[in-house]
């Protein structure tokens, strides 16, 4: 029997307790998935109830992607380059494990014929927390030639985006307030990792005006990893204007299966997690 769970806030929008059911489904393996709501100042406590509650691992999302990391005993190779961690697995003498899967959720989910675009390329990346440091990995991976980091924090993309410069010394990459972001005929892909956007956060609103939207090439993306709601006021507005869209389900679904196989050696079936997601959403 395994016991899994997820911690960060808020969590009321959250579809990784149906994924993850719906993974151990399509194993026959028997498990549950906890939802438990944490801010910041609960970590510690948090983790020492993981601890002793029997749980052999679980997810971390926003806030405490990169807090997390100072609990670890261990990471593997892209929570190290990233400095965040999104997977965690409680080994049997209860140290914790660090693992970031969403630099492989967020690469698999783009389509084959575009990675290749985007190497030598320009890039822009709203938001500088956990998910931001992946995307830029994953990014860096397909080997874009500029990554644009807009933010509100300059310095915390600032240490950022010197991470990334140590890593990948080949890549450019500026960090700017997001204010200034007035044009993106440059850009080959935009990606937004904030929450705006997200169901009981900011749900309605895009973090970029319709105006700089609108000056992007039709052969550019944006990818919203926001995946709840499905289409976002950002991933609407890019299709009002022809701009080819990814929605952040599909990243959802497969750093999340990544990190089911972390923790239980087994890879579920993407196809039944994605269709109970979008069965749960639905009926929103």
């Amino acid at each position: 029997m395994y016991k899994f769970g997820l911690i960060g806030y808020p969590l009321s929008h959250s579809m990784s307790k149906v994924i993850q059911e719906a993974a151990f489904k399509s194993l026959g393996l028997e498990g549950t998935y906890e939802i438990m709501e944490t801010e910041q100042e609960d970590l510690v406590s948090r983790i020492k109830y993981l601890r002793s509650n029997g749980f052999n691992g679980f997810n971390v999302t926003i806030p405490l992607k990169v807090p997390v990391t100072l609990f670890l005993s261990g990471v593997d190779n892209i929570a190290n380059i990233t400095g965040s961690a999104n997977t965690i697995k409680i080994m049997p003498d209860s140290s914790l494990m660090g693992y970031n899967t969403d630099v492989y959720g967020f690469v698999e989910a783009i389509p084959e014929e575009f990675r290749k675009e985007i190497e030598g390329s320009e890039a822009a990346i709203l938001g500088n927390g956990g998910a931001a440091r992946a995307v830029a990995v994953g990014l860096s991976i397909l080997k874009a030639a500029k990554i644009n980091i807009y933010a509100r924090n300059i310095i915390n993309a600032s240490e950022m985006a010197e991470g990334l410069r140590r890593n990948f010394s080949n890549i450019k990459i500026d960090c700017l307030q997001i204010e200034s972001l007035k044009n993106l005929s440059n850009c080959k892909i935009l990606v937004n990792t904030t929450p705006i956007g997200m169901r009981n956060k900011a749900m309605g609103i895009s973090p970029v005006d319709e105006n700089v939207i609108k000056t992007m090439n039709k052969n550019s993306v944006v990818y919203d990893i926001v995946y709840n709601p499905l289409k976002t006021e950002l991933i609407k507005l890019a299709k009002k204007h022809g701009i080819k869209t990814i929605y952040g389900l599909d990243m959802l679904i497969y750093q999340g299966a990544k990190a089911f196989e972390i923790w239980t050696g087994k890879k579920p079936d993407t196809l039944r997690m994605k269709i109970a997601a979008l069965e749960e959403m639905a009926d929103i």
